[in-house]
Parts: C-alpha cells; structure tokens; sequence
C-alpha cells in the first residue's frame, strides 16, 4: 500500500517533531519532510511532491495565509492547519478554510507536547480525509460583497410558512464554507434555523460571529433556551449536543453533554432526530459535505416524520460521505449543489406554506 506523504511546515521545532512523530507513528503515511517556515516548504514542496501538508496559521518570513493563497491558486494540493486556540487563531483559520485548506487541527494550550499525542487519531484521520477531499480553486466572495442584495435570495413568499417550518442542518469536513455560502443567501424571514458542524469549543462561537458578520440573518452560537423565530440561525457549541424542544407553542434551542454519538459531540443525529420527534412535517433537513455517516440515521427518522430532506451532491462537495450515507440509508429527498441548496430549500418551504394556506 502507498503510504500518504506529509510534509509539515511550522516555525516550532517542538511541533515539527511532534507532528512527524504522529504521523510516522500510522501504517499508512508518512513525514516526508519538516520545514520552518513557507520559503523553506515551497522548495521542498518542489523537490518531495507530498500529498498533504500540515501548515501552521501563524509563521515567521511569509504570513501561513499569503502562503496558501498562493498555493492555492498555484499549486492546490490538500492543507490540514494546525491552529491556535485564541480569537485571532480562529479567525486566521476560518479564513484559511475560505481559501481552500481541507480542515484544521487545534492546538492545546497548555502542555502541547501530551495534547499533541492525545489527539494523534484525530491528525492523522484529518490528513487521510485531506488526501482523498475534492479540490477547488477558491476566490472567495469579499467580506463587502457577501452582504448585499445580489447573494441573498427573495423573501420566502408565504409568512405562515416562514414562521412555522424550520430548516435543521448538519456539517462536518468542509462544512464551515458549505454552511456560510447557504446561510449568506437567507433572506432576513427565512424560517429560523439550527446547525451543527462538527468543530472544537474553542472555535463555534467564533464561527456564529463571523457568520452574523456576513449574513442578513442574526446568527449567534446556541446557550441552550432561546425562541427560535425566524431570520435566527444557531449554531451548536463545540461541548454541547444542540437539540430542538417544544414549550407550548413556540420552538425552543437546548443543549445536552450527553455520550458521544456517531463519535460525535455536538452530533448531527441528535439534532435531526430532535427535529424528527418536535417539528415532524414542520422541518426541513440539510445534510452537506463531510467525512463519516454522522446525521443519516437522524435524517432518515426525520422523514419518517415527514420532514422534506435534502442533501448536497457529490460534485461540490469536499468530502461526500455524510450526504452519501444519508442517501443511502433513504432519508433524503433531494440532492442539489450547494450554489443551488438555499433556493430550492426557500422554494420548498413556500410551495410547503401555499398548501398550508388551501387547508
């Protein structure tokens, strides 16, 4: 078997030696190479040809940024970064992901040389995604652009079905840009929302910000108890399950430290089958990209109950298999490319409102 060919790029001899250490430790990769910084990578990347390369956020001679971009747009090979966990590590990282990085590893905080090994599963499942994910070539919408009109879709035509039905949505690999591209498009009536993208704590309420920076919507990262209303979208907090309830009348966001499932916490199965048992007919379900079978048995109760389900195709996905297990299993209604997954869904939702209007 060919073994994965890593390269690793931080300006930290510790990590460097850490991650090679990780990496070499798996039957099925290997370090190829360390470098410093990006001057040093960009020969060897020349020289070693490797398949994945570990890069580290923030570096000395060329911001890791500057150095994806233009590798990105020059040579696109699979990234996994390896982040910090402070607000500007995570605002550095979720811009590496808009410029085409696969996924990111956190760094701990303290006593990163145990954190580090402890997490070896974790690194070493990312570079074996990253070798395998679907490439692009991004040129991400400017944060001046994302906001005005032209992005975000008309209005959902029907407000009963705009107050009534909710939109349930799962992620994971790929999935920070796959959420912000269909959330960027809601118009400020859009039924209310609620998601989960598997990601660290440290990171999801730096996500929802940037996400309320970029949106027409309010979206803000779930404290468990909020109204969901419509033009709100929440997002499930790295230690938390994030589910649906009901009290009288209204929708209602909770969160539970339960086990993990499907490996999992927050999960998308129990989200999607929180929908299943609260909102029945009243949901719709979105799976997008990402790795493993996380939200398929819940979306699967979901339309049981009646929720109509989509889920996004392969073509533009980074990594199909979340999308393709829900398939399979039969939960899912429709499969449409994530450019076009916000229209049909506010289309769905008005055509489910007109017929809510003739009862």
């Amino acid at each position: 078997m060919k073994k994965i060919r890593v390269l690793v790029i931080d300006d930290s001899a510790l990590i460097r030696k850490l991650l090679s250490d990780v990496i070499n430790s798996q039957s099925d990769m290997e370090a190829i190479g360390a470098a410093s910084d990006p001057l040093v990578a960009r020969e060897m990347i020349r020289e070693m040809n490797p398949d994945v390369l570990t890069l580290d956020v923030e570096m000395p001679k060329m911001d890791g940024l500057d150095f994806l971009e233009k590798l990105m747009r020059l040579r696109p090979m699979p990234v996994v970064m390896v982040s910090t966990l402070t607000e500007r590590g995570s605002d550095v990282t979720f811009r590496a992901l808009e410029l085409g990085a696969v996924d990111f590893v956190a760094k701990p905080k303290i006593d990163i040389a145990s954190g580090l090994r402890e997490y070896g599963n974790e690194i070493a499942n990312k570079i074996r995604i990253a070798k395998s994910a679907r490439l692009k070539r991004h040129s991400p919408i400017s944060v001046a652009k994302s906001a005005t009109a032209d992005v975000v879709l008309p209005t959902v035509s029907n407000r009963v079905a705009s107050t009534e039905k909710l939109i349930i949505v799962g992620a994971s690999t790929g999935g920070t840009e796959a959420i912000k591209e269909f959330l960027m498009r809601m118009p400020p009536d859009s039924p209310g929302i609620l998601v989960t993208q598997h990601m660290p704590e440290a990171f999801t309420k730096s996500f929802a910000n940037r996400l309320n920076s970029l949106c027409k919507i309010s979206v803000v990262e779930a404290q468990g108890g909020e109204r969901i209303l419509p033009g709100h979208a929440f997002i499930a907090p790295g230690h938390s399950h994030l589910l649906l309830k009901r009290s009288g009348a209204n929708y209602m966001t909770e969160l539970n430290q339960g086990e993990l499932v499907s490996r999992h916490r927050p999960s998308v199965d129990v989200l999607f089958r929180s929908a299943a048992n609260c909102a029945g007919k009243n949901a719709i379900g979105v799976i997008l990209t990402g790795m493993g079978k996380d939200g398929a048995i819940g979306m699967l109760e979901m339309h049981k109950a009646g929720a109509y389900n989509f889920a996004q195709d392969e073509a533009s996905c980074v990594v199909f298999g979340m999308p393709k297990e829900a398939i399979a299993t039969g939960g899912v209604d429709e499969v449409v490319s994530l450019k076009d997954m916000a229209r049909c869904v506010l289309l769905k939702i008005s055509s489910m409102g007109k017929r809510v209007n003739r009862v």
